[in-house]
């Protein structure tokens, strides 16, 4: 029997447990902070908890454009981020009881490497080792912390430390300007906080789509929110209750809390790393090919510590296909075309496949027959072909997040603009838009 040993249980870690047991392999999982890792106990289920709060809310300062009354919303921080992490801990406890139920080995504890093939396992009850014929590093990232502005869990804060406020923030200034950042200062933004976002590029979300970008940044403003583009903050104090950021340009923004959000570093520092002689990249991240290994043949890495593309669902899959191909099964190597993405800013936007060339159509929804029944302005769908075939979209809109995944089918099966466009959509909905807009790419063959 193979013996298969992981570190970390977040997602990459967790499905990767669950495919080796699946496949006979003897598995142990080791984790330092929480089955589930960050992506469920302090990333993706929380953020998107309070990202689901934030859109009803918006609904509720809307309801008056539906002909309903809905004047003067008021809501309780404290019970929000409660639900919110009561959410990530029944997550939590429910991918625990489906490992133990496949017979996963679950050992709480840091984990150091000894050898290519032993790790070392501290916790409270001592010091033990592990031996494995097949390794699996997926220890995830950490938010990224500048020098000159050390969080202190109260006014100076991570994503990670956000769920601990009781109050909602007065004056939130979050700084960075990317998916974290967008999505937290349009969340406490619709939550009615006053919120400064300190962008070091010219516009938000600068990986972004730019035409979606801009649809963000023109809701954001609208909303009330202030942009401080072409700015980088140099220092965060704190002075009593209240913050001052300091800018680059010498300028000094005050407010009530700071949120940092300037990216994120591996967890691979404290590994020991070195002993398995696995290589990392200048920036501590796992070089690994597409099927998650690493130089050493029988060691595998999977998630945010492999910097591939720092998604939950990235992690998963390229844990599932470490212990495919470890295990001898028919694997298909990653491919990140078929890879649909999110930014769960209000509205969203949704990414997937080629958007950066060939033929395009960008189709607004104020046409939309559904996009006027629910008051929803601002928006667009935009689909990419070569050749007829569909290679990519993008689309901003409430509820991109599930409006993308026929587009991904429509990728993953090579479909044509056509194909896709003669399939029915139902009437009045978001989703007839994804067929018009393949419809007006349609070319004739005269």
């Amino acid at each position: 029997m193979t013996r298969i040993a992981i570190i970390g249980a977040g997602p990459g870690g967790y499905e990767a447990a669950l495919v080796g047991a699946q496949l006979g392999a003897e598995v142990t999982i080791i984790e330092r902070d929480g089955i589930g890792g960050s992506a469920v106990l302090t990333d993706c289920v929380p953020s998107k908890s309070l990202v689901a709060t934030a859109v009803a809310m918006n609904e509720i300062k809307d309801a008056s454009h539906l002909g309903i009354s809905a004047e003067h919303p008021t809501f309780s921080l404290r019970d929000v981020n409660r639900r919110i992490m009561e959410l990530a801990s029944a997550q939590s406890a429910d991918i625990k009881s489906g490992l133990q139920a496949n017979g996963v080995r679950i050992l709480p504890g840091h984990a150091r490497f000894i050898s290519d093939h032993e790790i070392e396992v501290t916790n409270n009850s001592g010091t033990q080792v592990v031996e494995a014929d097949v390794i699996l590093i997926a220890t995830g990232a950490r938010p990224r912390i500048l020098d000159s502005a050390q969080p202190d869990g109260e006014r100076i804060l991570t994503w990670e430390q956000i769920y601990d406020l009781k109050d909602l923030p007065q004056d939130l200034i979050v700084i960075g300007s990317g998916v974290t950042g967008a999505e937290f200062a349009s969340a406490y933004l619709s939550l009615g906080s006053r919120v400064t976002l300190v962008s070091s590029r010219d516009h938000v979300l600068p990986g972004q789509d730019a035409d979606a970008a801009e649809v963000i940044e023109t809701v954001f403003n609208r909303s009330g929110g202030v942009v401080k583009p072409r700015s980088r903050a140099t220092a965060v104090k704190r002075e009593g209750e209240s913050v001052v950021v300091t800018l680059e340009s010498g300028e000094e923004l005050r407010g009530s809390h700071a949120l940092l959000a300037v990216g994120s570093l591996p967890n691979t520092d404290r590994l020991a790393i070195e002993n398995a002689g696995v290589k990392l990249d200048d920036r501590g991240f796992i070089e690994v090919d597409r099927v998650s290994r690493t130089n050493v043949p029988h060691v595998y890495a999977a998630g945010d510590c492999t910097g591939v593309l720092m998604l939950a669902s990235v992690a998963a899959m390229q844990g599932r296909i470490a212990m495919w191909h470890a295990l001898g099964e028919a694997v298909t190597p990653l491919n990140l075309e078929s890879v649909s993405a999110t930014v769960f800013t209000q509205p969203e936007i949704a990414t997937v496949g080629d958007v950066s060339g060939g033929e395009f159509t960008l189709l607004t929804l104020d046409t939309n027959a559904r996009a006027k029944m629910e008051h929803i302005d601002d928006g667009f769908i935009k689909i990419f072909a070569r050749a007829s075939v569909i290679v990519g979209a993008v689309i901003c809109s409430p509820r991109a997040s599930e409006l993308i995944h026929p587009i991904t089918v429509a990728i993953t099966g090579r479909l044509t603009v056509d194909q896709f466009a003669q399939t029915f959509t139902v009437y009045p909905s978001l989703s007839g838009s994804l067929a018009e807009a393949a419809r007006r790419l349609h070319q004739s063959e005269d």
